[in-house]
């Protein structure tokens, strides 16, 4: 075996500071290995240090010669003490292979960010996370992403070893049925914000879906980290009990979104902020690939999370994200006030959906999940459904929800539908809900909040009706709310549905995609 050490210059002076047309990006001076002479395995040793401010992606150009068998990466970086308040050092990697770094990703070989120290890969097998395939010759690139840097710097160590012989085969992915067996035009239960092993989850594909079904779930979408390697192994978990969707959680430094039933071995590029104004085209490409572009936990307060590109490329928003937190009030909040700009401008409305986002345990499956009216029980008629608004999001499996508008002449309205009526013609709204045991019932109009009953029962089950017009009410809906100490404050909430749209007027109709 071959040893080598590289210093890489210490900050950004003497180095390559370019921009992609995405975030900004730095390239290193390469690290070159020769072609083995009758040697079985090289490695090269790499350090430097990336200062406070750093670029959000820093690469590690390698030249790799022939005759390759697998290409191994292990690293370490320090993490000094910082001041309270102040955040530390957090480096996360990923793999380009000859094809390059631009933006798209076409020689995109995979990414951990900060879950694993080592990866490899070879012709017929990867680590989780990254995608096997050979390796052949060319310019390699480590993409090294300074999540944060501490005041002191961040110093970092790649090891990067070669090993030669003959590549083997790559296998060929199979992968879920776009179709489950279903119960033709029903209400589905699904959670499509999932994390596995293949990016910083702690559970297997087969684990999860275990749990779906526990869960009393129908479908879910596979959304791993800034990576489609999951893809493949979902297929031997799908059933004709639950139907599993793919898709990615594209996790840009100003916001995530989740790229829901796109096909098979769709990858969508993160390597842009909000300023860059490469947004669209993204969005458009998730569209391209039949998914859906569904903004995650706009208002979560890690570092990166918050949403920054605005809703006018979504096909819909996750207002709930797991166990429910004031950030997630925050959502329901900004997004009840964009359907009331939907009702005043006549714009397209954007549906609400929750999901789980569980990745390891303790985290539940289905808590909160999405419940969908769907013809039947495929990727389509899934997206269709979400996409119309024609869905609610509860707790868990046991609470159900049923809000309906009629009117005269034997109109009627469910979720993301509109009663045509004129301005001052009576409408009934009913509110049935079980499951929810001593929480009250609430009805928002884009009045604000305009009924709310007494507890339910401990059976958790009850109904309300109220009346109203189309003058009085643009759109209602529900909320079933959980008791709470805090006087004044509205508790969790244990359900909320989509608006069903009342009268004549323009607007009300759901984000096109």
């Amino acid at each position: 075996m071959c040893d080598d050490t590289h210093d890489q210059v210490r900050g950004l002076g003497r180095r390559a500071l370019f921009v992609t047309g995405a975030a900004a990006a730095l390239t290193l001076g390469p690290v070159s290995f020769a072609a083995a002479d009758g040697g079985r395995q090289e490695t090269r040793t790499v350090r430097g240090t990336l200062p406070p401010g750093s670029p959000d992606y820093v690469y590690v150009p390698v030249e790799v010669p022939s005759g390759v068998w697998e290409f191994k990466v292990s690293y370490t970086y320090d993490r000094p003490s910082v001041p309270a308040g102040t955040p530390g050092n957090a480096l996360d990697i990923g793999l380009f292979d000859q094809h390059g770094t631009e933006l798209g990703g076409r020689g995109f070989r995979g990414w951990s960010g900060g879950a694993r120290t080592e990866f490899f890969v070879r012709a017929d097998d990867a680590t989780p996370g990254y995608l096997p395939g050979p390796v052949r010759e060319g310019t390699w690139h480590i993409a090294l992403g300074p999540y944060t840097v501490a005041p002191q710097g961040l110093s970092y160590e790649l090891t990067i070893t070669l090993t030669y012989g003959e590549p083997g085969t790559t296998p060929r992915p199979v992968y879920p049925p776009a179709r489950a067996r279903g119960r033709g035009r029903d209400w589905y239960r699904g959670d499509c914000h999932l994390h596995s092993w293949y990016s910083d989850g702690r559970r297997t594909p087969a684990e999860i879906a275990a749990l779906a079904r526990a869960a009393g779930l129908d479908f879910i979408n596979s959304s791993d980290h800034n990576t489609h390697s999951a893809h493949p192994h979902w297929a031997d978990q799908a059933g004709d009990d639950l139907l599993i969707m793919l898709g990615e959680e594209i996790t840009t430094r100003n916001g995530h979104v989740l790229a829901l039933g796109t096909e098979p071995g769709t990858f969508v590029d993160w390597r842009y902020r909000a300023r860059d104004n490469r947004w669209a085209r993204f969005a458009r490409d998730i569209r391209r690939a039949g998914g859906l572009v569904v903004p995650a936990h706009p208002h979560a307060t890690c570092v990166g999370c918050g949403w920054k590109f605005g809703f006018a490329e979504a096909d819909a928003v996750e207002v709930w994200n797991g166990p429910y937190t004031p950030d997630d009030e925050v959502t329901l909040a900004e997004w009840d006030n964009l359907l009331v700009a939907s009702v005043r401008t006549g714009r397209d409305w954007l549906p609400a959906m929750g999901n789980s986002d569980a990745h390891r345990d303790p985290d539940s499956v289905g808590l909160p999940q999405t419940v969908v009216l769907a013809d039947d029980l495929t990727c389509e008629a899934v997206q269709e459904g979400i996409r119309a608004g024609r869905s609610y999001v509860a707790e868990s499996r046991h609470v159900t929800v049923s809000l309906t508008a009629t009117g005269g002449r034997g109109l009627r309205a469910g979720l993301g539908e509109r009663l045509p009526m004129a301005a001052d013609t009576p409408v009934t709204v009913r509110l049935d809900v079980s499951g929810a045991p001593r929480c009250s019932l609430r009805l928002v109009t884009d009045q604000g909040t305009l009924f709310t009953s007494d507890p339910l029962p401990v059976s958790g089950t009850g109904s309300v009706e109220w009346r109203t017009t189309p003058a009085y009410a643009a759109y209602v809906r529900a909320e079933v709310r959980h008791e709470t100490a805090l006087g004044p404050v509205p508790g969790a909430l244990a359900a909320f549905t989509n608006p069903i749209f009342l009268g004549e007027a323009a607007g009300g109709r759901p984000a096109a995609g």
